[in-house]
């Protein structure tokens, strides 16, 4: 069940993101164009060819100029270079495609497992990064941090402008989309604030001692576990199933003036019927890092999306799960992965997405 027959020389195409100035004042900033995953050296050592850009839009792009002849790419969920069928289509050599980083949404999965290419991703990588993410991010919504923030920048002093909508998370029923990983831990950081009530929305029950351990309970119901919730974070896959799961139908099971963070992918939540419901009210405030479309334009809806008392933004550019910490373990993951692939090796099972023309979960008859 080896992912690749070893060969004497591989061109690995890694698009990644260039952090300019930053990469040479911060040599940690590893998933990036300048670092290059801190690979380079090792990978030429071996005689491989390494190839590393950021840019992946268009025909004519370097990345699609390179894909045609690559045996490997790399892309990160940051700065991710769409691997569509039509791409793959394209890439007649291509053997294995890694993620720097956690989620593959990127990647056409079906394609892949047509082609026997073995999707890989670094699993566990991030997941303190973005459940510290999503606690930061509940903290500025809820205490209107931004607003007093940006305030005090202008020069201004208004304390009841923001003290108008600023809140305690203590009291509050705060509950996840999604409960693995990332979404257990966040659970666990909310233990100490005190809240009303712990929820989860699952396909699968968490173990019971994993419950009772961060004192949540499972609801099955979506419109009975939205109605109840006060804040929602979202730490799901995208996939059929989710993709705009949070939509203006789903946003009216909601009370009026709750808040939503989303660390997870944007196209879980429909981006205009956020930026609605805020407008009218409906919701408080939406958080997080994610976009349905990476880099986000300038007219994206969540740049401008804010409530009807002027806050209740807390975007950010896709940062949660890149922290230097997370990078390193990327980095280390990614070198782990490339290393079993040209030794013939097994994969560590939780990194594999797919792998021998089947989902990784049905090639090993486990989840």
């Amino acid at each position: 069940m080896s992912p690749a027959a070893t060969v004497n020389k591989e061109k690995i195409l890694a698009v990644l993101y260039s952090a300019g100035k930053y990469a040479k004042e911060q040599p940690k900033l590893l998933g990036t164009i300048e670092n290059k995953l801190g690979i380079k050296e090792w990978l030429e050592s071996q005689g491989h060819e390494y190839i590393v850009t950021d840019d992946k839009e268009g025909p004519d792009s370097e990345f699609q100029k390179h894909i045609k002849d690559a045996t490997c790419v790399i892309t990160t969920p940051f700065h991710p270079a769409y691997l569509t069928r039509d791409i793959m289509n394209k890439a007649e050599k291509l053997k294995i495609a890694i993620t720097a980083g956690v989620g593959s949404d990127h990647i056409d999965l079906n394609a892949a497992n047509e082609r026997k290419i073995t999707v890989a991703e670094v699993t566990g990588s991030n997941v303190v990064a973005v459940a510290e993410h999503v606690i930061m991010t509940i903290l500025n919504l809820v205490r209107n941090f931004v607003p007093a923030h940006e305030q005090i920048m202008r020069g201004e002093w208004n304390v009841a402008q923001v003290a108008r909508n600023s809140y305690d998370v203590e009291n509050k029923v705060i509950g996840t989309l999604g409960a693995g990983r990332i979404g257990y831990r966040v659970l666990e950081r909310l233990q100490p604030f005190d809240p009303k009530e712990l929820l989860y929305y699952d396909y699968q029950a968490l173990p019971e001692a994993a419950a009772n351990k961060v004192g949540t309970r499972r609801v099955e119901d979506l419109k009975e576990f939205l109605g109840q919730l006060d804040i929602l974070t979202i730490n799901a896959p995208l996939h059929e199933g989710t993709y705009h799961l949070i939509n203006k139908e789903t946003l009216g099971y909601m009370k009026p003036g709750a808040w939503i963070v989303n660390t997870a992918r944007g196209a879980i939540c429909d981006a205009q019927a956020i930026k609605d419901a805020l407008a009218s009210g409906h919701l408080n405030g939406y958080g997080g890092d994610v976009w349905d479309q990476q880099p986000a334009p300038a007219n994206h809806p969540l740049r401008s999306a804010i409530n009807n008392m002027g806050g209740g933004n807390a975007m950010t550019a896709h940062i949660s799960g890149t922290s230097l910490d997370s990078q390193e373990r990327y980095a280390r993951g990614v070198k782990e992965i490339l290393d079993n692939y040209f030794n013939n090796r097994e994969q560590t099972l939780a990194n594999l997405i797919v792998i021998d023309g089947q989902y990784a979960s049905k090639a090993y008859g486990q989840r």
